[in-house]
């Protein structure tokens, strides 16, 4: 009797650990991670951009607290992978009311790392998406990440500004090192938010706000002892892009479509470039004879292997390779460039930011057809004789504090600069010094 009361006994305890262990785990499931579709997510919050006296640098002002980031990372570097996961995984815990958008192929390839869901869209509608959804793209790569970031913005007006992080093979264009995340991204969350924790209603005071303007809660507000001030904002320079457009001997446009993205929209009306255009020989053994327009008028007939028109920004890249000058991304300026020309009289031209610049393919041509590139990714349609390639610049300033165009790329705050703009050439002087070895002594 005393025997099956203890196993009796027994075996209710052992049913009831095995009951226990089960709810434990099931109380403990993570939610499955998964991939929704940005069209859930809210529309964009477009900033606006202050100037300052002394500063070449506008100041990032949101109008309300971001909600919506598009991060790009560099492919084939699994320690890149790593810190993107290390980025969202601290943005998402700290900046709860903030949505993660990643490219398609990314998305598939970390979300199961994640505890929490990430959004995305079709690579057909991708462009679009991000043209309706994004308010801020964060870059963790070299110049090319950045600039297949800018890509996808090619045919919109309006770029959300660009947080970079250098973690490529160059990074001259990136301002940021990624230890520096959580205080960069900082920066441009709160940048607008005013004093305090509640700033609902940017820079009017409490004791002048009407019944209309209520004092609010704001997901500024959650994010307690973080305020920069009203005129601590992030510092933005804005890269100024070209307008590229391909058009027929008849003058009729030509729909462009990049190689590398054969589902993107074709676009008929020209698409901006950050970099440069490019018309090259590529594989024709002839050399291109390229007739070249300024401003409307005849300049010269080029015999080269090919002609690069490029932005201030891409002045580092191939046009510096090519011969061409260095120019600071502030000056308003283009660049016409050739490559190898057979003149040696052929010099690389610097001509102001204003000036609309036309390539046209002459009879002459003994090539099939010139290949056509726009920042580094050449287009489905070449250049064939009689054809044009013209290019305007992007007018940015339309009046005090009226910026519309450009890149608004995210600058790193110089702390104790010597002169009030040296935030402005800091980097780019340090690029020149660090990366580009500037002047270095042969042996050093």
């Amino acid at each position: 009797m005393m025997k099956s009361l203890i196993s009796q006994a027994r075996s209710l305890r052992t049913n009831s650990i095995r009951q226990s262990s089960r709810r434990r785990n099931f109380s403990t499931t993570l939610r499955r991670p998964e991939i929704k579709n940005t069209e859930s997510l809210p529309p964009r919050l477009i900033p606006s951009y202050q100037e300052s006296n002394g500063n070449d640098l506008l100041s990032l002002q949101w109008p309300a607290p971001l909600r919506n980031i598009f991060v790009v990372k560099k492919d084939c570097a699994p320690e890149v992978t790593a810190s993107l996961i290390e980025f969202i995984s601290h943005t998402a815990s700290t900046y709860p009311s903030i949505g993660i958008i990643l490219e398609p192929k990314v998305a598939e390839e970390v979300h199961s790392s994640l505890p929490f869901p990430v959004y995305s869209a079709p690579v057909d509608r991708l462009p679009s998406a991000l043209h309706s959804k994004v308010d801020l793209s964060v870059t963790l790569g070299g110049d090319g990440t950045i600039l297949h970031a800018s890509s996808l913005f090619a045919t919109c007006v309006n770029v959300p500004p660009m947080l970079s992080f250098s973690m490529g093979t160059l990074g001259f264009l990136g301002e940021w090192k990624f230890a520096e995340y959580k205080r960069a991204f900082r920066e441009v969350y709160m940048s607008g938010a005013g004093v305090g924790d509640r700033a609902s209603v940017l820079g009017i005071p409490p004791s002048q706000r009407t019944e209309e303007e209520p004092e609010e809660i704001t997901g500024w507000s959650s994010v307690r002892g973080k305020s920069m001030g009203l005129n601590r904002g992030a510092r933005i320079l804005m890269r100024n892009r070209l307008k590229v457009g391909l058009f027929t001997a008849d003058g009729a446009p030509v729909e462009v479509v990049k190689c590398s993205e054969p589902s993107q929209e074709a676009q008929s009306e020209g698409l901006y470039v950050m970099n440069e255009l490019l018309l090259h020989r590529g594989k024709e053994p002839h050399l291109a004879i390229v007739d070249v327009y300024v401003g409307g008028r005849f300049l010269t007939e080029a015999v080269a292997d090919g002609m690069i028109i490029s932005t201030p920004t891409g002045s580092t890249a191939y046009s510096l390779s090519s011969g061409g000058s260095i120019v600071h991304p502030l000056v308003p300026a283009v660049l016409l460039t050739p490559i190898c020309a057979r003149s040696l009289s052929f010099r690389p031209l610097v001509l102001p930011a204003s000036t609309s610049i036309t390539l046209r393919l002459s009879e002459k041509n003994r090539g099939r057809e010139l290949e056509v590139s726009i920042d580094g990714v050449n287009m489905t349609q070449g250049m064939t004789a009689g054809m044009e390639a013209r290019v305007w610049n992007e007018e940015m300033r339309h009046g005090k504090n009226e910026w519309q165009g450009g890149v608004p790329c995210v600058m790193r705050r110089v702390m104790g600069g010597e002169a009030p703009d040296s935030e402005a050439h800091d980097g780019w002087v340090g690029g020149l010094n660090g990366l580009l070895k500037f002047n270095y002594p042969f042996g050093e």
